[in-house]
């Protein structure tokens, strides 16, 4: 790795990159990140790290040295895996929470058709997980230190013994052996040590892990408020379509715990491995991504990620350049108001944004207050007829009187009646378009 010492201008970092050897180069912020370097990084092969202005090289130094001497390795794990596997005597899997897969044991030969479903998806098969809930596996775990012995559940899923990985009283994951049976107290020993070790991995992990994820939310929020073309370089997004995507979960009755665990599936995984940049800002996850990207899909997958019971909602923006994301983030923030449950996109409900937004006028009283709209809205609430209805299907339907009627389930000569008594109630100049067209609007915002 070369720092880049005394590089005030584009063609200065531009030269250092260019003639460089080294695997990555780190430029102190200025100059900006811009064609001219990324081009000059292409040919040398060499990685370009921008680091900001106002983080000293000191801390820069100390930050690379931890990573370096203590930083989490991902082998790490999977050797840890290797050994319980060797002491306790089974193949076996360390997973988190949410049974997702965190690395396992080199040694997996004849093991049973669950255990073959867990490695290759990456997580335990909900099936399985929902058999090992009713034993009780999970409300042990959440209790206990002390290894439990799963007897073969379904013919799928074998033996298992299970410890949980702790630390403190917070249950960070659990430690998972395929058995042939019972075994003695010296290799439930061997296991719960083996998820002792797994627990200082984990908690390394977290704590380098919480560092990326908050300098990439800091970015993200920036983007959002203020955008630059900096920040969306450090990102590693492109410069122009680009999507805002919000998010809602709730679980249960904790207020927030369903949006931390999104924004934590959200950016799981290296930046390069993952489409999205994302940030929680009170409960609302937002992710910027590439509209090339299919960003429902992008939901879709996010809620397999999460409990069964949690409920999520979101809104997708328009496509925007960079400088136009916190446009494309109003128009997620609206669509995710309109949210039941499917992903609501604005390129698709941009009419319901509108009414939204014009029904937020009128909630605010910026609305004329006066006029036939608002006279037969009165009339209904005085004498229970059913003027505005009447109406609004008349302008549904262009003025069609049996199209009218039949939405109506009423006789088309019932609908004639109503509407000649309602302009007895206020004038109705239905032959304006003008006119027509801000009736229907009224009428809308206000069902």
């Amino acid at each position: 790795m070369l720092l880049g010492l005394g590089t005030p201008s584009v063609a200065a970092a531009v030269r250092l990159v260019s003639s460089t050897v080294a695997s990555a180069v780190v430029l102190h912020g200025r100059p900006p990140l811009d064609e001219r370097v990324v081009a000059a990084a292409k040919k040398s092969g060499a990685a370009v790290l921008l680091v900001d202005p106002s983080v000293p090289w000191s801390q820069l130094a100390n930050v690379t040295q931890t990573l370096v001497n203590g930083g989490t390795r991902t082998g790490d794990l999977f050797g840890l895996a290797d050994v319980i596997a060797g002491v306790v005597g089974g193949p076996v899997t360390i997973e988190d929470q949410q049974s997702r897969v965190l690395a396992y044991s080199y040694r997996q030969e004849d093991v049973d058709p669950v255990r073959v479903q867990t490695i290759l998806g990456r997580r335990v098969p909900e099936e399985a997980r929902r058999a090992l809930d009713e034993f009780g596996v999970f409300t042990h775990l959440a209790s206990s230190d002390e290894p439990i012995f799963v007897p073969k559940l379904t013919p799928q899923l074998g033996n298992r013994l299970v410890a949980a990985v702790r630390a403190g009283r917070e249950l960070l994951g659990s430690v998972w052996v395929e058995v042939t049976g019972p075994v003695d107290a010296a290799r439930s020993a061997a296991l719960v040590d083996g998820a002792r070790t797994a627990a200082l991995h984990l908690l390394r992990s977290r704590a380098s892990t919480d560092l990326e994820r908050q300098a990439e939310a800091d970015l993200v929020i920036r983007l959002l408020d203020q955008p630059e073309s900096a920040d969306v370089a450090r990102l590693g997004l492109p410069s122009a379509d680009l999507r805002v995507i919000a998010v809602q979960a709730h679980a249960g009755e904790g207020e927030h715990g369903a949006a931390v665990l999104a924004f934590q599936r959200a950016t799981a995984g290296f930046g390069w491995s993952r489409p999205g940049r994302s940030a929680l800002f009170g409960n609302v996850l937002y992710t910027v991504i590439p509209a090339a990207d299919d960003a429902v899909a992008w939901v879709r997958s996010l809620v397999r990620e999460l409990p069964a019971e949690a409920t999520v909602l979101a809104g997708i923006g328009g496509p925007a350049e960079a400088t136009q994301l916190p446009t494309s983030r109003q128009e997620a923030d609206e669509c995710l108001a309109l949210s039941t449950g499917v992903p609501v996109v604005y390129d698709d409900a941009w009419a319901q944004v509108l009414l939204h937004r014009l029904a937020a006028v009128a909630e605010a009283g910026r609305l004329p207050t006066r006029g036939p709209i608002s006279n037969i809205l009165r009339h209904d609430a005085e004498y229970g007829t059913q003027y505005a209805t009447t109406l609004r299907a008349w302008l549904t339907t262009q003025g069609d009187v049996r199209a009218a009627a039949k939405e109506l389930n009423v006789h088309p000569n019932t609908l004639r009646y109503r509407m000649q008594k309602m302009s007895e109630v206020t004038p109705l100049p239905l032959d304006d378009p003008d006119q027509r067209l801000a009736m229907a609007i009224a009428l809308q915002i206000t069902r």
